[in-house]
C-alpha cells in the first residue's frame, strides 16, 4: 500500500509582495510518477525548493518523509534546472558523480563510494564515459551524468526540474525510458513548462500557476487541462512522446 512521503497543506509563498504560490495542497506517494506542468514563473521550481528545504513557506505545513524539509537524512535526489560549472575546469564524469557522495571536509571517499559511482554510471548508460571531461558531453549525456550524481545518494524521491530543456528531441524518448526504469524503486516528480513532458510513463499530472490543480491519473485529465489552459489540449503541446494529446 502506497504511503505519502511528501505532504503539503495550504502552502503559500511571496517574494517582494508578489505571490508565487497560493494555498498549495499536494501529497506525493512513495510509488508516484508525477508531472507538474505550468508556465515559466508559475512557481514550479519554488515548489521543489520547498520540498528540499531550500525555501520556507510563508504559511502552511510541509513534511517530507515525516520530517521537516531540509533534514539531511531525507533520501532525496535533485536535478536542478540550471547546473552551473566552469566548462574549462578539468573534471571528468566519474569525479562529477563522485561529488554526490561528499561527506564533508577532510573526509575521503571510500571504496563503497566509488563502487556506487560506477554502478550509477552503468545504470544511466554512461559507464564508458567515466574518464571524459564533463564539458565534452552533449546536453543529453550531461543530464544523465547529473542524474547519476543524484542516484549515488540512494534516493527514494527524485526531483527533476525541466530535465528535457537541454536534450535533443530525438534523445528524449531514451531519457524517458531511463526514468521508467528508475521509477521502479523510487518516486519521481518531473517539472516542466511543456505538456509534452506527459509521457507514457507518467502516472499523475498537476498544473501549477501560483495555484495548483491536481488532475490525478493522466487518462481522463484532458478536460481538466483544457479548463486550466482555456484552449483545446491539442493546441497546448508539441512534445514527444505523448498519449493524451490529440493529433494536430
Amino acid at each position: 500500500m502506497a504511503t505519502n512521503i511528501v505532504e503539503m497543506e495550504n502552502v503559500s509563498v511571496s517574494f517582494n509582495q508578489q505571490s508565487i504560490l497560493q494555498e498549495v495542497n499536494l501529497n506525493i506517494s512513495d510509488d508516484d510518477f508525477l508531472a507538474i506542468i505550468g508556465p515559466n514563473g508559475g512557481g514550479k521550481s519554488t515548489l521543489l525548493k520547498i520540498i528540499l528545504g531550500l525555501l520556507k513557506p510563508d504559511t502552511g505545513r510541509v513534511t517530507v518523509f515525516g520530517k521537516q524539509p531540509g533534514n539531511p537524512h531525507n533520501p532525496i535526489g535533485y536535478l536542478p534546472q540550471h547546473v552551473s560549472f566552469d566548462p574549462d575546469f578539468p573534471i571528468n564524469v566519474f569525479d562529477t558523480v563522485l561529488s554526490g557522495r561528499y561527506h564533508g571536509v577532510f573526509k575521503d571517499y571510500s571504496r563503497e563510494d566509488k563502487e556506487m559511482v560506477a554502478k550509477a554510471l552503468e545504470e544511466v548508460e554512461m559507464g564508458d564515459f567515466s574518464h571524459r571531461q564533463i564539458s565534452r558531453l552533449s546536453g543529453g549525456q550531461m543530464q544523465r551524468v547529473f542524474i547519476a550524481r543524484a542516484l549515488v545518494r540512494q534516493p527514494k524521491l527524485l526531483l527533476l526540474d525541466e530535465p528535457m530543456a537541454s536534450i535533443d528531441p530525438k534523445m528524449q524518448n531514451s531519457f524517458y525510458q531511463l526514468l521508467a526504469r528508475l521509477r521502479e524503486r523510487m518516486a519521481i516528480v518531473l517539472v516542466s513548462h511543456d505538456v509534452g513532458a506527459v509521457s507514457t510513463q507518467v502516472d499523475n499530472i498537476a498544473c501549477l500557476n501560483q495555484k495548483l490543480y491536481y488532475h490525478g491519473p493522466v487518462e481522463g485529465s484532458e478536460k481538466g487541462l483544457e479548463a486550466v489552459y482555456q484552449c483545446p489540449i491539442g493546441y497546448i503541446s508539441h512534445g514527444i512522446p505523448h498519449r493524451i494529446l490529440k493529433d494536430h
